[in-house]
């Protein structure tokens, strides 16, 4: 798909391409679920605003935006797309400053925009069901990014600890899917909350020698380390290769787009760029997934998922 296609251009030509995406067969009523086409009446009227209907059963009326985080926006549903498509093609990411250049809105706007893309972007974990399953191959690692808000511990160069810093715990599927959390403190006890319940306990877990993970190892199939400490990073032995390359890159594409792209990023935020690296890495060109097909999911995914400016400015619901 092309910047210049008619959806990024024309408010119609992108309704028309939402609603096919949001409703294959017809459309539904966001209020009651009715998705009766003889009780759902569009209004074609010239006091009318292109788009609306008019649902029977609950005598509500809807557009395509209603339960989605374009709701209630002023901002042409062309440029929600152009966004979408942009941050959904950008492997390291799109700054607000780029969005506000490229889509003529305010950097504030943009800033906001930007947010609930992200929010809409974020995977239910439930429904998918856990990572890896026997056979499989489930590689986990932590990392620090960023001081905390309140810095307490430096290192003799003046610069943030461990443990004064923000802490990542993620795993991957090898040739599969990546989760990523933002946790108050990496630890045993929370490392383990992230693995049992994002993992198959049938899976294989690939590991380094971090202490957070032998004792949790041992209630999967099977722990596997590398030492990196000693200079390993690849192991190969009979029926497979040992080692935690794959969450180290998911890492590192992460890390090179937030101090590349992002560059500051409040912690009251954190989990909303890790949903959004997820994302694109979970539909990578590798999985087979074009651009336009990953804008696409995206914009299947964007119902339910309201986010106010109010709430993305307050920290307990950031």
């Amino acid at each position: 798909m092309k910047l210049d296609s008619p959806i990024f251009q024309d408010a119609d030509a992108a309704r028309i391409h939402l609603e096919a995406q949001r409703w294959p067969h017809g459309p539904n009523c966001p209020h009651c679920g009715n998705a009766n086409p003889d009780r759902i009446t569009k209004m074609e009227g010239k006091a009318h605003r292109p788009g609306l209907y008019n649902c029977m059963e609950c005598r509500e009326q809807f557009t395509v935006t209603v339960g989605t985080v374009f709701e209630r926006s002023k901002i042409a549903l062309n440029k929600w797309l152009l966004a979408t498509f942009l941050m959904a093609s950008s492997k390291k990411g799109m700054s607000a400053h780029q969005l506000h250049r490229m889509l003529g809105v305010t950097y504030k706007t943009a800033w906001f925009m930007a947010h609930r893309i992200r929010e809409a972007m974020k995977e239910d974990v439930k429904s998918s069901g856990p990572l890896g399953g026997e056979g499989k191959i489930v590689e986990a690692d932590e990392t620090y990014f960023g001081p905390k808000d309140t810095i307490k511990k430096r290192t003799i160069r003046g610069k943030p600890a461990n443990s004064s810093k923000r802490s990542i715990v993620a795993l991957v599927e090898r040739g599969g899917k990546v989760r990523s959390f933002h946790v108050e403190r990496a630890t045993k006890a929370s490392v383990r909350d992230v693995l049992v319940r994002n993992a198959d306990r049938k899976s294989t877990l690939m590991t380094d020698e971090s202490n957070f993970y032998p004792i949790t190892g041992k209630e999967f199939a099977d722990h596997a380390t590398v030492k990196h400490t000693g200079g390993e990073y690849v192991r190969y032995e009979a029926d497979r290769i040992v080692h935690t390359n794959t969450i180290e890159n998911v890492f590192s594409v992460f890390k090179r787009g937030m101090v590349g792209v992002y560059q500051h990023c409040g912690e009251a935020h954190l989990h909303r760029y890790l949903s959004e690296f997820d994302f694109r890495y979970n539909r990578r060109t590798a999985l087979g997934v074009t651009d336009t097909e990953r804008h696409d999911q995206l914009l299947a995914m964007i119902e339910g998922k309201r986010l106010t400016y109010r709430r993305i400015g307050e920290a307990g619901d950031a």
